[in-house]
């Protein structure tokens, strides 16, 4: 359908998309992100540890074939090997979600190792298969121990972030959370960048958010700007990222451009795009 021309860089890329606030865009974000970077020729992995599974249901994965989920891996019962699943897109395989996470606390309560479940399971996935160039896992909207199982596993952190009045505030807390998991769990834990979603260009606020954000932020956030854009709200109730939905409109060109600037500056240099 599309790609990119790209370098290589064989270094696997592990993305937590994670923000504490409910409704900023982490689903649409890590499933439409892991389309397009798919469409760039790139092998991609979503690791869905949202109780509520949308990124599954996103991506065309029936509640009743998930014989399966994210809450086997980080209890140790099964691989993330044994569990993956295709998806509608080509080169994009999904671990899927069930509401079992909803009881994993009081599981790993007593396990020492509970902070390093998803770390462990994503080596022994590197060590036994052929490795994603990308692993993107969409966070639940709280900071719990399933988000700090994320970013004790990834090397970098994706923070979509809506274009609302209390934006900042919510990025603190989260940024004091990171530099707190940097400090204990994850040395090497970075932000790769901050998305400004749902940005209305009719709404003064969402312009004054956005530059505030920026001012805040400098390089971290992205140049790409997620739009409001009805077709992308519609995509997941059909099983499909936007980007096989309608791939000519503007939320579908949003992520696409924001795949091609993760590619670029992850040295997987985007030349251009092909649309076929």
């Amino acid at each position: 359908m599309f790609g990119f021309g790209n370098k290589k860089n064989n270094e696997t890329q592990i993305f937590a998309l994670a923000n504490q606030k409910g409704g900023v865009g982490k689903t649409t974000t890590t499933l439409n992100l892991g389309c397009a970077i798919a469409g760039a020729g790139e092998s991609v992995l979503i690791i869905d540890l949202d109780p509520q599974g949308n990124a599954s249901t996103g991506l065309g994965i029936n509640k009743d074939d998930r014989e399966f989920s994210s809450y086997d891996i980080l209890t140790g019962e099964k691989d993330i090997n044994q569990i993956k699943m295709e998806t509608v897109v080509d080169n994009l395989h999904i671990v899927p979600s069930t509401l079992d996470l909803l009881g994993l606390e009081a599981v790993l309560a007593n396990d020492n190792e509970k902070s390093y479940k998803l770390k462990k399971a994503i080596e022994k996935l590197n060590k036994e298969a052929e490795k994603y160039s990308y692993i993107l896992i969409d966070c639940p909207p709280s900071l719990n121990l399933i988000t700090i199982n994320a970013l004790a596993a990834a090397n970098g952190i994706i923070v979509p972030l809506q274009c609302e009045f209390y934006a900042l505030e919510g990025l603190g807390q989260l940024l004091e959370t990171v530099d707190h998991v940097r400090n204990t769990l994850n040395k090497d834990l970075l932000i790769h960048g901050v998305l400004l979603t749902m940005f209305d260009e009719r709404n003064n606020l969402s312009g004054q958010v956005a530059k505030d954000v920026r001012d805040f932020m400098g390089d971290k956030v992205y140049k790409t700007v997620i739009p409001r854009n009805v077709r992308v709200s519609e995509a997941p109730s059909y099983g499909k990222p936007v980007m096989l939905y309608d791939y000519k409109c503007v939320g579908s060109q949003a992520y696409l451009n924001l795949a091609a600037e993760v590619l670029k500056k992850d040295n997987r240099t985007p030349n251009n795009i092909n649309m076929r």
